[in-house]
């Protein structure tokens, strides 16, 4: 069942396209990743989920409503944590969480005690004496604590530190388990690589890649550091070897992933002594979808 969908959505500021043509889907008990640099359009998108700004043009829906037009009977279902969050500064955490968890119809109490001792929330301070990973935290708490079906979390963990990431880890992937699902922005890259089944890569406004975590390894290089003993000749004439580095007696070099057994079974021959390998990981292909690209024209603007 899709509980998310944008189809060719496109948002325009005067001549400025923000967005162009992005299509995102994201099914029930899923997490989708959307991950993109600053000025891509990760920011822009997700207002126009929210019903804060209004399309140009395409198509976005959550529960099969209209994100712009049904967006208060949406609301109703969803929840949210933005990247830097601004709370009411004479009211306490704990006077915000309930506010936030009450206006979603929940009234969990003991899931709202329990997530203040995990994330280690004093709740009877007022918000202003917060720190940012506090109001990140009141936040987080209070979106957790609903019984919300869709997540959306705009960067999420910015201003946590690891113990609190691991934490937030945790309450993403008990959503999933209870059939919710979660649209996660986010630039930590190991940490969309943990939590999500799918992942979409967003440039200059448009999807560029998109799948499953697996599907899109196939265009990521494995680093390999290879012992032998006798040298290995012509290893830069072999397609899918990139980047040879000479490391004391063996050579540490980048391997297509689709040339990978074709290699191991050219360096075999000078019969190995060591073989050491590195998994592709998400940020080798999230950096080489970027690699040459100066910075975005879309310099003025805030939205991310």
């Amino acid at each position: 069942m899709t509980v998310l969908r944008t189809t060719n959505l496109t948002k325009r500021f005067g001549k400025f396209t923000a967005l162009n043509g992005v299509n995102i889907e994201v099914s029930r008990g899923e997490v989708y990743g959307f991950i993109g640099p600053n000025g891509a359009g990760k920011s822009t998108t997700i207002r126009v989920l929210l019903g804060i700004l209004k399309a140009s043009g395409g198509e976005a829906k959550i529960f099969d409503k209209d994100a712009w037009s049904d967006a208060v009977d949406i609301h109703k279902q969803i929840a949210y944590v933005p990247g830097d969050v601004n709370l009411w500064s004479n009211l306490t955490g704990g006077e915000i969480i309930d506010l936030f968890v009450k206006l979603r119809g929940s009234n969990n109490k003991s899931r709202r005690e329990e997530l203040i001792e995990k994330f280690d929330l004093d709740p009877s301070k007022k918000c202003r004496t917060y720190s940012k990973g506090n109001r990140q935290k009141v936040a987080l708490i209070a979106a957790f604590s609903s019984e919300a079906d869709l997540y959306i979390l705009d960067e999420p963990t910015s201003g946590l530190d690891p113990l609190m990431e691991k934490i937030f880890q945790e309450c993403v992937m008990d959503a999933k388990i209870s059939g919710k699902s979660v649209l996660l922005s986010s630039h930590i890259l190991s940490e969309v690589e943990r939590l999500c089944d799918r992942i979409g890569i967003i440039r200059q406004g448009k999807i560029i890649e998109t799948g499953t975590l697996s599907e899109l390894r196939h265009l990521t290089r494995t680093s390999l550091l290879v012992e032998t003993k006798q040298p290995i000749k012509s290893l830069s004439e072999i397609i899918g070897v990139h980047d040879i580095e000479k490391k004391g007696q063996a050579l540490s070099f980048q391997v297509d992933s689709e040339e990978l057994g074709n290699i191991i079974k050219y360096v075999s021959q000078f019969e190995i002594m060591r073989l050491e390998s590195a998994p592709p990981k998400l940020e080798d292909l999230f950096m080489r979808h970027y690699e040459g690209v100066g910075e975005n024209t879309n310099k003025g603007r805030d939205e991310s």
